[in-house]
């Protein structure tokens, strides 16, 4: 396996299940980083890949959706599958400032999925793509064991947002509010289903049927606002790290002002540790330098932002509670193959 060169040799003689997603990630960065041709101007390492295309850049990116994994066949709503499905891509192209064009879906379904279940499914896939003005131009579908979805997303822009670039002294803005899709993922389950409440059902949608912040990200990019850009798949903490990590800095964030919907407070008391270490919020995590902070707070009355922190020196990440105490961060999220 040469895509394996580049990972420490200890690593090489583990089973996946003793190697984080992570060091795998820039195992195969650091072999084929080298062989980027000079179209490229983004590679491996941020939510998407850029490529030179004229004036403008062509973003791309891929996400897979696995049965059992990251959905449960039975209690996902097939339409709403198609939709998640589709948004998640869109969230890496809104985390790259651009704007999403064209889709290509790669589907392996098992021989007893009945038709009815396919039908819905790219009932919810065309929905979400007109309202984003997304064309599928193609793809594949395959017989498997279990579903498997594998989307591949291009979108452009005249500019992107990195990951990296952010600076000590900038400030962490968040969209929406955090912790509300792993919640959703634990009532579902529980065996909890839509229409068994107000405040379940909102819970539920975020898990399900995620919205992608695509208005938001190409707004960041059109008015030059965020240094360093990011959507939430696998938790404020771990994002916010990746964010550190590209651009060598440290952060600290504000307990007390971490968005928290009142529909996650309402059933469940820690609901900061899932606004922190969740996952598949797809909001929108950036650092925006200190002297654009007011046209950001513009930008308030159409997007709902909330400042957490800001971008320190050094390379620790702490969070700062109530009564001024300040402590290291835990990193937390979730991990393919632990």
């Amino acid at each position: 396996m040469p895509w394996l060169g580049g990972i420490r040799s200890r690593v090489l003689v583990m089973e996946l299940n003793k190697l984080i997603e992570k060091e795998l990630i820039a195992g195969i960065r650091k072999d084929f980083g080298i062989e980027s041709p000079e179209a490229v101007e983004l590679g491996i390492g941020d939510d998407a890949a850029v490529i030179k295309s004229g004036e403008k850049k062509l973003v791309l990116t891929k996400d897979l959706l696995i049965e059992d994994v990251h959905f449960v066949f039975s209690s996902h709503p097939p339409a709403l599958l198609g939709r998640k499905s589709l948004s998640i891509n869109l969230s890496d192209i809104a985390a790259m400032g651009c704007t999403p064009k064209y889709a290509l879906l790669g589907l392996g379904l098992p021989v007893n999925v009945k038709v009815e279940w396919v039908q819905e499914y790219f009932s919810g896939f065309r929905e979400t793509a007109l309202e984003y003005n997304t064309t599928l131009i193609g793809g594949d579908v395959t017989q498997a064991d279990k579903v498997v979805i594998s989307i591949s997303l291009i979108g452009e822009g005249e500019m992107y947002i990195r990951r990296g670039g952010a600076k000590p002294g900038d400030l962490l803005f968040v969209s929406g509010t955090l912790g509300d899709s792993a919640q959703g993922l634990i009532l579902s389950k529980q065996g909890i289903g839509l229409g068994e409440g107000l405040n379940t059902d909102f819970l539920l949608r975020a898990f399900f049927d995620p919205v992608p912040q695509v208005s938001l990200g190409e707004k960041l990019a059109e008015l030059k606002l965020a240094s360093a850009l990011i959507d939430i798949s696998d938790g404020l903490s771990v994002d916010l790290k990746h964010i550190c990590e590209e651009s060598n800095s440290g952060a600290e964030i504000e307990l007390n002002r971490i968005p928290i919907s009142p529909e996650l407070r309402s059933v469940r008391e820690d609901s900061v540790d899932l606004a922190l270490q969740g996952g598949e919020d797809y909001q929108l995590l950036f650092a925006v330098p200190p002297e654009k902070e007011k046209q950001v707070s513009n930008l308030f009355s159409k997007f709902k932002i909330t400042k957490i922190g800001r971008i320190i020196s050094g390379r620790d990440i702490f969070i700062n509670g109530k009564n001024g105490t300040r402590k290291l961060l835990e990193i937390k999220g979730y991990q393919h193959f632990t």
